[in-house]
């Protein structure tokens, strides 16, 4: 695989979105909703604060990863190469079609 399949980038934004989405602002200009529904299907003390709206709201960025108080975290490479591969990045401030 050509190390352009998983670029090196970090997460410059990420916002909480209604519905269980993030949405995500990479260092490569690109943006898009990421859909974490997947994540409440798994039960275990660092997934289970997810749950409350209200703790899922408070993600930040930690060391350019999404990540909420409770130390869970989400890799950013593998966020973007999930959205790129779904055809969900677009270029920063470019409406969707």
């Amino acid at each position: 695989m050509a190390q352009a399949d998983f670029p090196m980038v970090d997460v410059l934004r990420v916002r909480a979105l209604d519905g269980r989405r993030l949405s995500l602002r990479f260092s490569d200009g690109s943006e898009g909703d990421y859909d974490c529904t997947h994540l409440f299907e798994k039960d275990g003390p660092m997934v289970q604060p997810l749950k409350d709206p209200a703790f899922f709201a408070r993600v930040f960025i930690e060391e350019g990863a999404p990540t909420w108080p409770n130390g869970f975290d989400l890799d950013p490479i593998a966020l973007y190469v999930r959205l790129r591969d779904a055809g969900a990045l677009k270029a920063a401030g470019v409406a969707a079609e």
